[in-house]
């Protein structure tokens, strides 16, 4: 999720956001109850969704190596108000009380990631930490001890800060054999339990804030995208998202040779999801905001689905695209199981090639020439929120979810994050912040929105057996 880290270190646990549609003058109604009585399918998964570093803390606990994250919020200036990851939520010495918040709430999935720092201190370059893998092994036992089915990300953003040091991480080919061991090794020790598998949280949201923007670490970006020591924001986040796909696919690879056929679980990947609205009903918006849709999430999509870029990033990009090799393009057949759609908010979408654009973001050529904002010539695309970039427009949800299965054809999707951003200043008193109306509002009319879309599929039975429903799951942040 793209929030500022400072923002998340103060939420107790995120139960609390989905659960509050549930909460009524009478107090807590367990969610379990009402899923039989619910708009959504009997085998539907309900569930909330953490990362390591925003959660876990204990970094360097057991074994643990640094990530690039312990590295980055240690920096001076990196975070707002100087928080970091070092204790978080402690999820790692009190991951049974927050399983057991879960089975009292109702949930029937959760979904985490792993620390590939905790595992691999050093990736490849060293052992396998015993301690990470024991760690992992009771979550996930507490889990299903509970009911609870385990949703696992491989890497949520963060990488051993050793990769970093060696080759570059992203920028370097080498981190795709990396990625293949480390992938092999979350499946020999956990596959026999965890049946839900996704290789990356927002490539494109790491790839454009890492080597695009220099937000988030390694902090790389042009004079023109961000203020940092070093970066080329023009060509490395190409380069970067190739050998994610790359690492992506190889650990597909992996799990359906040696694993997916005894163990019977599924493998994919979860993309930020922005519904991109053409600001006008002019031709040129319209494909504006299929040009901003095709260089921020099919980007990613494309390729592993459909085994090439968008036609629109050709066009622009020309040869600063870069070309997969004939052995690369072997991989992209069947690609993965289900799609992960991390789904918050809207933007409108303004032409930037036949139209005179201010500058801004997406206007650039790297981006796509298309002008994106939530708020265009004082017309808003929602209710603003506490934070600048998310805005409040549920249609966008019933929207997104129809645009990837059509593109897509049915593949399998879940909903793996959505939920409302605040910060600390939203909640004045803590009778305030348990009154969380803002909280439920969001959520129920997501929800709605999300219900609008699989009835629809449904209401046209011949268009059904085609593929599955718009979507299997919903994952609260």
């Amino acid at each position: 999720m793209e929030l500022p880290f400072q923002l998340l270190l103060h939420v107790l646990f995120v139960l609390s956001f989905i659960f509050s549609i549930f909460m009524g003058s009478c107090g807590f109604v367990s969610l379990e109850n009402n899923l039989s009585s619910s708009l959504f399918p009997r085998n539907f998964l309900f569930g909330t969704a953490s990362s390591s570093y925003q959660f876990e803390g204990a970094f360097l606990s057991d074994g643990k190596g640094l990530n690039n994250w312990d590295v980055f919020t240690h920096k001076t200036g990196t975070i707002l108000d100087g928080t970091n990851g070092d204790v978080a939520v402690d999820h790692y010495h009190r991951y049974q009380e927050d399983v057991d918040l879960m089975e009292h709430t109702g949930v029937n999935s959760y979904r985490f990631s792993l620390s590939w720092a905790r595992i691999l201190p050093k990736g490849r370059f060293g052992k396998v930490n015993r301690a990470g893998i024991n760690y992992y092994n009771r979550l996930i036992d507490a889990l299903v001890d509970k009911g609870i089915e385990p949703f696992v990300t491989i890497t949520h953003y963060d990488i051993p800060q050793e990769l970093e040091e060696r080759y570059k991480s992203w920028l370097s080919p080498e981190i795709q054999e990396d990625f293949r061991y480390y992938a092999d090794i979350c499946f020999k020790y956990f596959g026999d339990r965890v049946k839900y598998w996704v290789t990356f949280n927002e490539p494109n949201v790491a790839v454009i804030c890492g080597y695009r923007t220099g937000l988030y670490p390694p902090s790389r970006c042009s004079d023109s995208f961000g203020n940092c020591s070093y970066g080329n924001s023009e060509r490395e986040p190409f380069i970067a998202a190739s050998n994610i796909i790359l690492s992506h696919l190889a650990a597909v690879d992996v799990y359906r040779a040696k694993y997916q056929k005894n163990q019977g679980g599924k493998i994919g990947i979860a993309m930020n999801a922005i519904w991109y609205e053409p600001f006008s009903n002019s031709t040129e918006d319209k494909l504006a905001a299929e040009r901003t849709q095709s260089f921020y999430m099919n980007w990613f999509l494309d390729p592993i689905i459909l085994g090439k870029y968008p036609a629109e990033m050709h066009e622009i990009l020309g040869p600063d695209l870069l070309v997969f090799s004939k052995y690369d393009k072997e991989k992209f057949k069947n690609g993965l199981d289900f799609i992960g759609i991390n789904h918050y908010t809207s933007y409108y979408v303004k032409d930037c090639i036949f139209s005179a654009c201010e500058q801004g973001k997406g206007s650039s050529k790297t981006e796509g020439f298309a002008l994106t904002s939530a708020q265009m010539n004082d017309k808003s695309i929602g209710e603003p929120t506490a934070l600048a970039w998310f805005y409040v427009h549920p249609q966008g949800m019933e929207n997104i979810v129809t645009y990837i299965k059509d593109r897509y054809n049915n593949i399998p999707m879940f909903i793996t994050e959505n939920g409302f951003g605040t910060s600390e200043s939203s909640y004045p008193t803590t009778e305030y912040e348990l009154n969380d109306v803002k909280r439920v509002e969001y959520l129920s009319s997501y929800l709605d929105s999300l219900a609008t879309a699989i009835r629809y599929w449904h209401t046209y039975p011949l268009l059904e057996k085609r593929g599955c429903c718009p979507a299997l799951a919903y994952f609260s942040w």
